[in-house]
Formats: structure tokens, sequence, C-alpha cells
């Protein structure tokens, strides 16, 4: 049985502080190769909204950038790759962010975005379809924002499209953080129960659950054991911030099905403070490896080599070359 982290009343009943941790100048350079793989990028109008609803709900956003300033902070400081998310947060949106994406990546070789749609919106598939024709990889979705649930008919349709065209589905569909800012209760909507109903249904699928799964560790640790089309990611769970703690040692989880992830630039802390936390816990050198980037490459499709930060045809789906 799983041990809840956080009271069901969620995490975020008062704005948490700021951290005025130490920043590092650069990723070390002992390190493999670094796929942030958990990074927003919206318009500017956009994030301005997000930070303000952070600032009273959730926590002070240290690195208030727009998305090409942020893509630039990360690549000048040694990431790789970013892998960039977003979310329609209601009908009628989707279209004008994946157009705001897809220009960022043919702007930035070492961006790898993803599109996103309103679960149950009108026109979702040709939303989708015409963001994967325009280089999106991949489909981002935010239970806690969107309010779907995982068993509709909206929902049923973005599975299939992203099955038929071998794209990955990233959804935050982890109960917490939850605050009671938000217009619907994710200890309701999410579980890993239903994840994992979704997996059976959908067995050639690809699901990246954020934040370890949080805070249904223990489930999504035996689900990455148990399929081959489920990953998740790192973010924000290593920091130490969050009022819970993750008990368990990644080195004896399937670590080639979890990924480096940091919710930059949506963050309290320093940017590196996850990557040196994760340093620090004397994985393996392949399990390092494989978390930083290597997963990452692999599910998104695009090939790297020696050179730490030469992006190969993100497209051609070449794979980590070893």
């Amino acid at each position: 049985m799983d041990r809840s982290q956080g009271k069901k009343e969620g995490m975020l009943q008062s704005p948490l502080p700021a951290v005025d941790d130490t920043e590092g100048a650069n990723i070390p350079t002992s390190l493999p190769f670094v796929v942030d793989a958990h990074v927003h990028l919206f318009p500017d109008s956009l994030f301005q909204s997000i930070w303000e609803w952070f600032d009273h709900f959730g926590w002070p956003i240290r690195y208030k950038l727009n998305a090409p300033c942020a893509i630039e902070f990360l690549l000048s400081r040694g990431v790789g790759h970013v892998i960039a998310l977003h979310y329609a947060h209601k009908p009628g949106v989707a279209r004008m962010l994946n157009a705001h994406m897809a220009d960022l990546c043919r702007k930035y070789s070492h961006v790898t975005g993803t599109a996103t749609i309103f679960p149950g919106e009108e026109d979702a598939e040709e939303i989708l379809l015409e963001a994967f024709k325009m280089g999106l990889f991949g489909v981002k979705l935010h239970c806690h924002v969107q309010c779907f649930e995982l068993d509709s008919v909206g929902m049923h349709r973005i599975y299939r499209v992203c099955s038929d065209q071998d794209m990955p589905l990233i959804m935050h569909v982890g109960r917490e953080p939850k605050s009671p800012a938000y217009k619907c209760d994710p200890y309701l909507l999410c579980s890993a129960q239903k994840v994992e109903r979704v997996l059976k249904d959908y067995p050639t699928l690809k699901v990246c659950v954020p934040h370890m799964g949080a805070d249904e560790f223990e489930s999504y640790r035996r689900m990455i054991e148990q399929y081959d089309t489920l990953w998740l990611d790192t973010t924000m769970t290593l920091a130490e911030y969050l009022p819970f703690k993750f008990e368990h040692s990644l080195e004896e989880m399937r670590t080639d099905r979890i990924m480096y992830g940091t919710d930059f630039p949506n963050i309290p802390y320093a940017w590196d403070r996850e990557i040196r936390k994760l340093n620090n816990l004397g994985l393996s050198e392949a399990s390092l490896a494989g978390i930083l980037g290597k997963n990452a490459a692999e599910l998104f499709g695009f090939g790297i080599g020696g050179d730490p930060v030469k992006q190969i045809s993100k497209r051609s789906r070449n794979v980590w070359q070893k």
C-alpha cells in the first residue's frame, strides 16, 4: 500500500518560500551529456500569468525569463539539449501555443518541443497532427490545470493519435503538488491505478509521468518495472524542497526509464540544485548517463555524439550512439 507523502488537502495550502541557495556557473564537465527533459516554454503573456499564479499559490519564481532567454540560459551553462513542455489552459489556444513552440524549435536546434491540446476540445486530432507536421514531438498535458478524466472520450482520442503516430505523451497526473487554487481536485482525477489502466489499454503508447509520480512513488516504481512504455522524470522530486521525502534508491529502480528534469524556469531555487543532488547519489556510470541524457534521447528520438553540444537530426529517430 502506498504511503501518501502529503495530506489530502495538498502540499500547497499556502505559498512555499524561496531558497537562497548558491547556483553553479556551469554543469561540471565530468558529467555525461545532459538533457533537461522538463523545461516550460510559453509566450510572454502566458508566462506572466503563470508567474503571478505561482507568486500567490505556489512559490516565488527565481528565474522569470522569457522562452528564448530560458533556452539560452540553460544551453550556455552546459545543458546539451532541452525538452520543452507547455499546456493549453483552456480550449482554443492549443494551435497558437503549438505554433509558438514550433517557432522556437526552428530557432534553436538543441530544443525538442512538444505539442499540447485541451482534452475534449473540437478537432483535437487535427490540431495534434498539424503540430507534428510542424516538427513538434510528443504531447504535454497537465491534469491539475486542465481537469481531465483519464478515461474521458477526449483523452481516448489523444491516446489513439499519440499511439498511432508513435509520439510520447507527457502527463502530469501525479496527485501532488496539489493547491486549493486549482479548479479540480487532483486526488479525485489522478491515480497510478488510472494510469496503469491506460498502459494496459494502449500497449504501444509511450507515457511519461513527471515528478516521479508524486506522491504515489511506490506504485510508479513498480509500474516502470512492469511496463516498457512508462517513463518517469525527476523534476523537483530530488531537490528536497517540496514537503515530501523521496525515499527510494534510484539505483535500485529501473534507471533506463527515469529522466532528469527541472521545471525550469518556474523554480524557487538554483537552476542546478537537482543535478547536484542527483550527482551526489553515488549512481553507477551507466545509470547516471541514462538518467541525465541517454533515456531522453531514446524516448524523444534524437541522436547525440561525443560532443556534448552537438545535436544530430532529432527527426531522424537515431538514438544514442555508444
